[in-house]
């Protein structure tokens, strides 16, 4: 799953970059994603693959706090990047005529940029508040990697406070995200019933089902992971959640972006018509 995570994007990348016709901002999102996708699965996998290889699975507390790091800063940004892409296809279909210029390659640039950076804003915090945290000497995570929710009840002082913190940053990085989809997606729904002819509806809705359909998976196993973590304390069942969350949904993004949209599907098949 892993290897088939890594080869999807990269040829993903391999193909936006290649090909001159897909050099427009949706795509160049779409190559940033792919990316952020990569490194989400890279924080986490090849270290339990070690660990099971080397039946060595043992992590330092600082290692715990990088891994952690690097996990929501790629996280976030790819719930950032969805976003950003919402607003793609809100300007693509409610403002089609002016699409050009609004999106143009310095607010292009700039909205990439504040996504990295709300990004690592976001990383830090979370590490800043988990280390903080104290814990008992030879401490057992019953997870694959390091999760928040596994580590604030590992904890030896009170979690309380700490609990309180994270469900604000929570609600801060993850709520304003989702709120900007949900805008976007209530024009776009709003300027697409205003179209007279069904041939155009569907047009226009297909340029964003390829994306609907990430953002629906992507939000769906990332809420159902922490809701069960919050209700349930089987730590299997976390960490089978998680699986789907950290590996799965990176697995498919390829997938429903190169067979839900043309434009992709005949860039893969070019790239791959002159590898051979």
């Amino acid at each position: 799953m892993y290897l088939v995570t890594m080869v999807g994007n990269l040829l993903i990348i391999l193909a936006i970059s290649s090909d001159s016709r897909l050099h427009t901002p949706m795509y160049l999102f779409l190559s940033i994603l792919s990316l952020a996708d990569i490194g989400f699965t890279s924080t986490t996998v090849p270290k339990a693959i070690l660990d099971i290889k080397t039946h060595n699975r043992v992590i330092s507390r600082m290692g715990c706090l990088i891994q952690l790091s690097f996990f929501i800063l790629f996280g976030c940004l790819d719930s950032v990047l969805l976003t950003v892409m919402a607003y793609d296809r809100f300007v693509a279909i409610c403002y089609p005529l002016h699409y050009s210029v609004i999106m143009n390659a310095r607010l292009c640039s700039l909205l990439i940029l504040v996504s990295f950076l709300i990004s690592l804003l976001d990383s830090q915090l979370h590490c800043l508040m988990l280390s903080q945290l104290n814990f008992c000497i030879n401490v057992e995570i019953p997870h694959f990697f390091c999760d928040i929710p596994q580590l604030l009840r590992l904890s030896c002082n009170g979690t309380s406070t700490n609990k309180l913190f994270l469900y604000f940053i929570g609600a801060i990085f993850g709520g304003i995200p989702v709120s900007g989809i949900l805008f976007s997606y209530t024009r776009i729904v709003s300027s697409i019933l205003r179209v007279p002819s069904t041939g155009g509806k569907y047009k226009a809705f297909s340029t964003c089902g390829s994306h609907l359909s990430v953002v629906c998976l992507f939000y769906g196993t990332g809420l159902g992971v922490y809701f069960s973590s919050a209700v349930s304390h089987s730590s299997r069942k976390d960490a089978v959640a998680s699986v789907m969350y950290a590996l799965v949904v990176p697995m498919l993004n390829p997938f429903i972006y190169s067979l839900r949209n043309g434009d992709v599907k005949r860039a893969l098949q070019r790239l791959l018509n002159r590898t051979v």
